[in-house]
């Protein structure tokens, strides 16, 4: 009785031990959502820019397009994407010089974006599918969900990459609203057509510059 007893003592505080550390690891996965989802980038220049040019509302299925198109992704990296790009450098240029191109047009267009009111109903925020797909040649994007993965959810089973996913997911949506709230509360300053003007063309600049890490790399 008295073996059994240690036994099972043993095994509870290995238990103990297991929870305590899962624990550390969820919330420092929280800490690296947040930090990476909060901080500027591809998505939240555009945000800010659209909340500023569109309101809060009209930006809403942009903000949902965002967080579940990185939710899938981070699930389809985490289950074997990561690999491929890691074993055939050839996608990893491919996917940087589509990136650059790509990101290079958005800019150019938001520096060249109208006022809604003089641009009548040509002038629209991103939709759900458009912002969802942007998540793909998003250089920042790419980086959190490779790193996400690797960091805490090396061993690539369904269940941990899905928790870092919905993790994601959850801590992004509430993070890149900021950005667009800050958008929102900037649209009485821009009422002006040179300041919208100029603040479009700034954050076409932004955006432009957030591609010089993947350039450097």
């Amino acid at each position: 009785m008295r073996l059994q007893s240690k036994v099972c003592n043993l095994l509870a505080s290995d238990l103990v031990k297991n929870c305590a550390m899962d624990h550390d690891l969820f919330l420092a996965l929280l800490v690296f959502a947040f930090v990476t989802s909060v901080t500027p980038g591809p998505n939240n220049m555009m945000l800010l820019a659209s909340g500023a040019n569109f309101g809060f509302a009209r930006t809403v299925p942009h903000i949902l397009g965002i967080s579940i198109g990185h939710m899938v992704m981070t699930l389809i990296v985490g289950l074997g994407l990561a690999g491929a790009f890691l074993a055939v450098p050839a996608l990893q240029i491919g996917l940087k010089i589509v990136s650059v191109i790509y990101m290079l047009w958005l800019a150019w267009k938001l520096a060249h974006a109208a006022a809604p009111a003089e641009a009548g109903g040509s002038a629209r925020p991103m939709t759900f599918l458009q912002a969802a797909a942007f998540q793909w040649v998003n250089p920042k994007a790419w980086a959190m969900s490779v790193g996400a993965v690797a960091a805490y959810a090396p061993d690539q089973r369904l269940a941990t990459v899905a928790v870092v996913a919905a993790v994601f997911a959850a801590v992004n949506l509430p993070s890149v609203s900021i950005w667009t709230l800050a958008g929102r509360a900037l649209r009485r300053w821009l009422t002006s057509p040179a300041r919208l003007r100029v603040f479009n063309w700034t954050m076409a600049a932004l955006l432009v510059a957030s591609l010089i890490p993947v350039l450097i790399e």
